[in-house]
Parts: structure tokens; C-alpha cells; sequence
């Protein structure tokens, strides 16, 4: 018998998350059946995402934290999972979990690819759900253009830093949205054409210098007045990519003027998305990037919190922007 360790969600938060939010629980896992196999977790991912699902109330109170995370097989009966095999899935905040690929569909277990000069944490930025949250979320819907300009807010972020610098790839003018001159100094060694650091002077002002064709295609991670901001630059027929919405998951939303006329008289498109609505295409994805990691079009950034017991903590980090690039607890 394995004993595992997994944190749970017990506190609906009162604005910003508190360690107090969260519990430690131990369970003994079961013996392995046919096509089982166990695995023992290396990194899990902290994910901004995680915050609305717990605002919304779709992550009930009382259960455990979910989320993507990187483990070896380090037991199995099932000879596409052998011993020894790194797989990424849905196992949330876990130090182990026995896995059965047909019974539990769910947590969309699948081996992650080796790219070499690349942490293995990687199978959770570029080749994991940030990477293709990135890839189908730009290029499905806002179908950027060569010669267009894209705007990405909270750029320096895990699938922020990855859209622009896809967007650049499809050659298009990009432009990133970040709080401080670390974060908007990386932004500018990937590549984007021009930086927004909009914790100083006039997002306005900056917005329009970056701009001076418009704004055709705006990938939104925050809402709130940052896109407030966005949309009076864009352009005839726009598109708006809606990923998230950061800027209201710790408190009431930003009271932002009716967009209604905009959306008309610029015929302009905004599209939510869950990436999850790719599956069926997963693997096109992670494929995708993996050409890119490897011809060094894409540049990959981890912030690494040490230890499973940091979780928590880790957590609250990232929301308040602790990270660049992508937030992982190394287990």
C-alpha cells in the first residue's frame, strides 16, 4: 500500500486566498488492477484558472485541488504506461495516484514528449495545458494575420508569454501588457515589438505608442479596466480571445463602460474558451509546440516553488504576480 498526500479545498476565500483555504489529507491507495499504474508526482502546476473555479463555485468546497501535474510511473500493469514513463494529467495537488487510463478519461493521462535542453517541467508550460491553452486560444479564435497587431495582457505570465511569442512567429506586431520592469524587460528579450507596464504612468498613453495601427486582435487574460483600455484601440472586425479574468477573481469587478457600441460600431468578435473544448485535437498542440521548442522559436520560463508542503502558499505567490513564466511546485 502506497499512502498519498493530497491538499483540499475547505474555505471559500474572502477576497485574497489564505493558506487556511486549503487542508492536508492522506489516503491509502489501492492495490493495482489490470491496466492500472501508479505514479509518484514530480511538479504540479499553479494556475491563476484555479482561483475563478473557486470563485464560481465550480470547485465545490470539500473537494481536492485541481490541476495539472507531472509524475513518473513508478508501478504498472499497463504496458503503454511502463515503469519509468513521465505522464502528465489531471491529478491536481497530489504527492501519488493510481491511474487507469480507460476508467478515468478525466484526467487525460498521456506521456509527456522529451525536448532536449528542456526542464521536464516543460510538459507543463509549452507542452502542457498553458501551451495549448496558448496555441488553440490565439490561432482559433483570433486568427491572427501576418502584419496584424496583437495585444496580450498579462503577458509575462505562464500562457501570456507563450501567445506572444506564437503571435510573432505568425508575424504579427505584438504588444504585452505586465506590472513591473522585470517582467516588461523579458517581454522585450522574447521578442515582443513593444511593452506596456501598466503600474506606471498612463496605459492610455503607452497603449496608443504601442498601437499606432490599432488593435486587431486582443488576447485577455485579466478584464477589468485593462481591457477596457484594449478595446478603445481595436480595430474594424477585432477579435478579443477571453482566457480568463484575473483582475476580479479577489474581489467585486471593476465597474467598466458599457461596450455595447464598440462591440457595433466596430463589428468586433469576443469569444470565451475552456481548452479543454481541443481535446480531441490535444495532441496536435503539443506537438506543435514541441517543433517550436526545438527549432528555438519559443522560449520557455519556469518560477519552481520547492516543496509539496508549499503549496498553498506558492499559490497565493502567483496570484499576486510572484511568478515569470510558468508557476510550478516542484514536489
Amino acid at each position: 500500500m502506497v499512502l498519498a498526500r493530497k491538499w483540499m479545498y475547505v474555505r471559500r476565500p474572502e477576497g485574497e486566498p489564505k493558506e487556511t483555504d486549503f487542508a492536508l489529507k492522506e489516503e491509502e491507495l489501492p492495490a493495482l488492477e489490470a491496466e492500472d499504474f501508479l505514479v509518484e508526482t514530480e511538479y504540479f502546476s499553479l494556475d491563476a484558472g484555479l482561483r475563478g473555479y473557486m470563485e464560481l463555485g465550480a470547485l465545490p468546497v470539500g473537494s481536492p485541488v485541481i490541476g495539472m501535474a507531472l509524475a513518473k510511473v513508478i508501478e504498472s500493469r499497463n504496458a503503454q504506461f511502463p515503469v519509468g514513463a513521465v505522464v502528465c494529467a489531471r491529478l491536481g495537488w497530489v504527492t501519488h495516484a493510481v491511474l487507469n487510463q480507460q476508467q478515468q478519461k478525466e484526467l487525460r493521462p498521456y506521456i509527456v514528449p522529451v525536448v532536449a535542453g528542456q526542464s521536464r517541467a516543460v510538459g507543463l508550460g509549452p507542452l502542457g495545458l498553458s501551451g495549448n491553452t496558448a496555441y488553440f486560444g490565439l490561432l482559433e479564435i483570433c486568427k491572427p494575420k501576418p502584419g496584424e497587431t496583437v495585444v496580450v495582457s498579462a503577458a509575462a505570465g505562464a500562457v501570456g508569454s507563450l501567445v506572444g511569442q506564437i503571435a510573432k512567429i505568425k508575424g504579427c506586431h505584438v504588444v504585452g501588457l505586465a506590472g513591473t520592469e522585470e517582467k516588461c524587460g523579458w517581454l522585450r528579450e522574447l521578442g515582443f515589438d513593444a511593452v506596456v507596464n501598466y503600474r506606471a504612468g498612463s496605459v492610455r498613453e503607452q497603449l496608443a505608442a504601442a498601437t499606432p495601427r490599432g488593435v486587431d486582435c486582443y488576447f485577455d487574460n485579466v478584464g477589468g479596466e485593462l481591457t477596457e483600455l484594449v478595446r478603445e484601440r481595436m480595430n474594424l472586425y477585432g477579435r478579443i480571445s477571453v482566457c480568463g479574468a484575473v483582475s476580479s477573481y479577489n474581489g467585486q469587478p471593476a465597474q467598466v463602460a458599457d461596450p455595447q457600441r464598440d462591440y457595433v460600431s466596430k463589428q468586433l468578435r469576443q469569444e470565451g474558451f475552456v481548452v479543454f473544448r481541443w481535446l480531441p485535437r490535444w495532441m496536435e498542440g503539443i506537438c506543435q509546440m514541441r517543433e517550436w521548442l526545438e527549432q528555438g522559436k519559443l522560449v520557455h520560463r519556469e518560477t519552481v516553488y520547492e516543496g509539496f508542503d508549499s503549496a498553498p502558499r506558492s499559490f497565493i505567490s502567483m496570484l499576486q504576480g510572484g511568478n515569470i513564466g510558468k508557476a510550478v511546485v516542484k514536489v
